[in-house]
């Protein structure tokens, strides 16, 4: 089963770490997406920048928000997609996650959305 590791971080937090720390970070959670890589775990991952959009539409009417978004205390910084066969797996892999030292991960099951309204 896919399992979505998503990363939410503190807004700010880039920023305060600055540009050594951050590259260092990177490089550890490039060396735990390789590490699931080699397992056969890991489907995909990737960093996402700070910057985001909303995009809704409405009765026709189109809206586009930039953030950063007042009532969102965290972005999401970076997901991993995992291939393992149970939730249980995935939470111990998540706990695993370098980044659960300085953020927040969300496990998530994927799948169609119909499913959970079952």
């Amino acid at each position: 089963m896919s399992y979505m590791l998503l990363i939410l971080e503190p807004h700010g937090q880039r920023a305060d770490r600055g540009r050594d720390a951050g590259e260092q970070v990177y490089e550890r959670m490039l060396q735990f997406g390789a590490e699931l890589q080699s397992r056969g775990q890991l489907l995909a991952s990737q960093s996402l920048s700070g910057r985001s959009s909303r995009v809704q539409k409405r009765d026709g009417s189109l809206s586009i928000t930039d953030g950063p978004f007042a009532e969102s205390k965290e972005l999401v910084g970076g997901f991993f997609l995992l291939d393992v066969p149970t939730r249980e797996a995935a939470l111990e892999i998540a706990a695993r996650c370098p980044a659960a030292e300085w953020a927040t991960i969300e496990v998530r099951g994927v799948g169609p959305c119909f499913e959970d309204a079952l």
